[in-house]
C-alpha cells in the first residue's frame, strides 16, 4: 500500500511542485549572491534621494528569505561563523551576506536533490525510496562544502604560485626607494596581469590603508583572507619591522631568501618522493611484462618438448 502511494500521481504531481519551489528559491537566493554592487552613480542617488524604491525592496526581501532560510544550516556559535565566514572570504567570496547565501543554497539542494533523484529513479521500494531520499539530500546538504574547500585549495594555489615572484618585486621596489605603500601599488601594478588574483589582495591593502586603516590591520586582514603561511610570515615579518623600527628591505630580503629555500626543499621532496613511486609502477606494470617476455620462449620450448613425450607416455 505504502509503495502504491508513493508511486501515485498524486505523490508524483506533489514532488513536481516542491522542485518547482524549490527552483524558484535557488534562483531567489542566486539573484542574491550575484547582484552587482551598486556604481557609485545609485549611491549618489540614494543620497539625494533618487533611490530605486522598488529595487530596493525587492533585494532586502531576497535578503531577508535568505537570512530566514540559512537559520536551518548555518552554524549557531559564533567561532564557527566566524571560522566559516573566513573561509568563504578566503574562497573570494567576498560579500558581506555570504555566510548566509552559502547556508540558504546548502538548505535548498538539501530540499531540491530528492524530489529530482525520485524523478529521475522511479524506485518502487519502500527501503529503497528512502534510501535515496536520504542520499541525495545529504549530497546536496554537503556538495557545497565541497566546493568551497575545492575552491579554497585552488585560489591558495593561484596565490602561492607567483608570490616569491611578488616578494622579489616588493624587495625590488623597497631597496629602490619606495615606500611600502607605493612598492605594493607597483607590484600591484605589475602583477595584475600573470597573477590577477594576488594583485587584487595587494591592491585591498592599499585600498584600505587608503581609507584609514591601520597598515598592521590591512596586512592582517590580507593574512585572513589568502590563508597561506607564507603570507601570515610575511605579515608578521612586516609588523615588526615597523613596531620596531628596524630596515624593512632587510627584512624582506631575509624573508625572500627563506620563501626561496622552502620552496626549493619542497621541490627537492617532491622530486625524492618520485623514485618510490616508479618503483611500484615497475613491479606492477613493467616488471610482470619484463619476466613474460624472458621467460617465455623457455617456457614455451619446454612445452614443446614435453607435450609429445606425455602424449606417447598416455597412449
Amino acid at each position: 500500500m505504502t509503495d502504491g502511494l508513493l508511486g501515485s500521481p498524486l505523490i508524483l504531481a506533489a514532488i513536481v511542485a516542491l522542485v518547482f519551489v524549490t527552483v524558484i528559491l535557488f534562483f531567489m537566493v542566486g539573484r542574491l549572491a550575484l547582484r552587482k554592487e551598486r556604481t557609485a552613480v545609485d549611491r549618489i542617488q540614494e543620497m539625494t534621494g533618487g533611490r530605486d524604491d522598488k529595487g530596493f525592496l525587492q533585494t532586502a526581501q531576497v535578503q531577508n528569505f535568505t537570512t530566514a532560510v540559512s537559520t536551518l544550516a548555518a552554524p549557531k556559535a559564533e567561532e564557527d561563523r566566524n571560522v566559516l565566514r573566513r573561509k568563504l572570504i578566503q574562497a573570494g567570496w567576498r560579500s558581506p551576506n555570504n555566510l548566509e547565501t552559502f547556508s540558504a543554497v546548502r538548505v535548498i539542494l538539501a530540499l531540491m536533490l530528492p524530489p529530482v533523484a525520485y524523478i529521475i529513479f522511479r524506485p518502487q521500494n519502500t527501503s529503497l525510496i528512502l534510501l535515496i531520499v536520504l542520499v541525495a539530500a545529504s549530497a546536496g546538504y554537503y556538495a557545497p562544502v565541497l566546493v568551497l574547500n575545492s575552491r579554497v585549495e585552488e585560489r591558495q594555489k593561484q596565490l602561492m604560485k607567483p608570490f616569491a615572484d611578488a616578494l622579489d618585486l616588493l624587495v625590488s621596489s623597497v631597496e629602490a626607494g619606495l615606500g611600502l605603500d607605493a612598492a605594493f601599488k607597483r607590484v600591484a601594478e605589475e602583477m595584475e596581469a600573470a597573477a590577477p588574483e594576488l594583485a587584487r589582495e595587494l591592491q585591498l591593502v592599499n585600498h584600505e590603508v587608503a581609507a584609514g586603516v591601520p597598515r598592521v590591520d590591512a596586512l592582517r586582514h590580507l593574512d585572513e583572507r589568502t590563508g597561506l603561511d607564507e603570507v601570515s610570515s610575511l605579515v608578521s615579518v612586516l609588523t615588526q619591522a615597523e613596531r620596531f623600527g628596524t630596515s624593512i628591505a632587510r627584512a624582506l630580503r631575509v624573508h625572500a631568501d627563506m620563501v626561496r629555500t622552502k620552496r626549493m626543499l619542497a621541490a627537492e621532496e617532491k622530486a625524492a618522493k618520485v623514485s618510490p613511486k616508479l618503483t611500484v609502477a615497475m613491479i606492477l606494470f613493467i616488471l610482470p611484462c619484463l619476466i613474460l617476455i624472458l621467460i617465455g620462449p623457455a617456457v614455451i620450448n619446454v612445452v614443446r618438448i614435453l607435450l609429445p613425450t606425455m602424449s606417447g607416455g598416455a597412449t
